[in-house]
């Protein structure tokens, strides 16, 4: 089985399109490190997330990168939707940038199971081992720190806009791909060209021939 750590059970729908019944919802409140880049967030919850569970994980951290707001919110989308809301960043965009609104839809996920990877095109976070290693640790410290995470990433070009549209969540009903909003979207369509659902698509290419 595996687990699909997210409190949205959205994402879980989603995951099932591309990976079958054999996920499950995990509700686990990993520590979210703050970085500039998506992947070592998602690495650090995936490796916190499977020493809770003790069974393959799936985590996801996502973000809308705004190219004349040099990339912002990013990483930060969460903390500002949450805290200025969705509503606020599209004025933002409207008022500072006027008609360059491009902007895309970032997600990466993290898979952790305890196993090392082959090598492939995608790539491998191994950074908890350097890290004990600076810190003088021990080797089996080392080793219990140093578990490998697989990283597949997706992303989705489009610009900002007036919000469209009644499905999805969190700052779809602004992001048009294509003439349409991602809330405008059925699950369907939406799956088809999502950021999450491109990291999907490569994940469950990977994790059948694992």
């Amino acid at each position: 089985m595996l687990r699909y750590v997210t409190t949205n059970e959205g994402k879980v729908r989603e995951a099932r399109e591309y990976l079958g019944d054999d996920v499950a919802q995990l509700e686990f409140d990993y520590t979210e490190v703050q970085a500039d880049d998506l992947g070592p967030i998602a690495a650090h919850g995936a490796r916190e997330a499977y020493r809770h569970a003790g069974e393959p994980v799936l985590v996801d951290d996502a973000g809308l990168f705004v190219d004349g707001f040099d990339g912002f919110p990013g990483p930060y989308s969460a903390f500002v939707e949450h805290t200025l809301g969705v509503d606020t960043v599209q004025r933002l965009v409207a008022r500072e940038l006027d008609d360059e609104r491009r902007a895309a839809f970032r997600c990466v996920l993290a898979y952790c199971d305890g196993e090392e990877f082959d090598a492939s095109p995608d790539a491998v976070d191994r950074e908890d081992r350097v890290a004990a290693a600076a810190t003088g640790a021990e080797r089996g410290e080392q080793e219990e720190r140093a578990l490998p995470v697989k990283l597949f990433a997706g992303t989705v070009r489009g610009r900002i806009v007036d919000p469209r549209g009644d499905g999805g969540f969190g700052y779809d009903p602004i992001f048009e791909h294509d003439g349409k909003t991602l809330a405008e979207m059925d699950a369907a369509e939406k799956n088809a060209v999502s950021h999450r659902g491109r990291a999907l698509g490569k994940f469950a290419e990977w994790v059948q021939g694992r």
